[in-house]
């Protein structure tokens, strides 16, 4: 999901599978069903990001589908599914978005006192998810399977 061109990453899949083989792939499903989306206006706000239009795009209804069928793959499997991400402390779910998640780029410039901003600007969006010391923040996941036809 986070290549430049997803359309070109899924057809490379489709060209070097051999007749006959799977691809399996997860993307992010729509934004307004990821309760961690609020973190790329936070940071779009304080540095230009071309994250958030990426982070998403193939999470719309058949998006994916669409992707996968026109790179060439048949029997096409999409399921979507809701989970809560779960984080039992507020260092692990900051850890998660801001040091290995989708801005790690553009936080990892933040000065110490704008990184102590954008974490609670972040805490405060995602408080309708707490639950207890932690968060189960919700998350909507594509999972996409296609064959490329003919036999092995």
């Amino acid at each position: 999901m986070y290549p430049a061109d997803p359309q070109r990453a899924i057809e490379q899949m489709y060209r070097v599978l051999r007749p006959g083989g799977r691809a399996a792939v997860c993307v992010w499903g729509r934004r307004d069903r990821c309760g961690w989306a609020e973190i790329f206006p936070i940071v779009d706000a304080r540095v230009e990001s071309d994250v958030c239009p990426m982070f998403f795009q193939l999470g719309g209804e058949g998006a994916l589908a669409y992707a996968f069928a026109k790179a060439g793959f048949a029997d096409l499997q999409e399921e979507r599914v809701q989970r809560p991400l779960s984080f039992r402390r507020e260092g692990d779910v900051l850890a998660a978005v801001f040091a290995g998640g989708p801005v790690a780029l553009p936080y990892s410039k933040f000065s110490p006192e704008v990184r102590q901003e954008v974490h609670a600007e972040y805490l405060a969006s995602i408080q309708p998810y707490r639950n207890g010391t932690g968060y189960d923040i919700p998350g909507e996941f594509v999972f996409m399977l296609g064959r490329k036809e003919g036999q092995p």
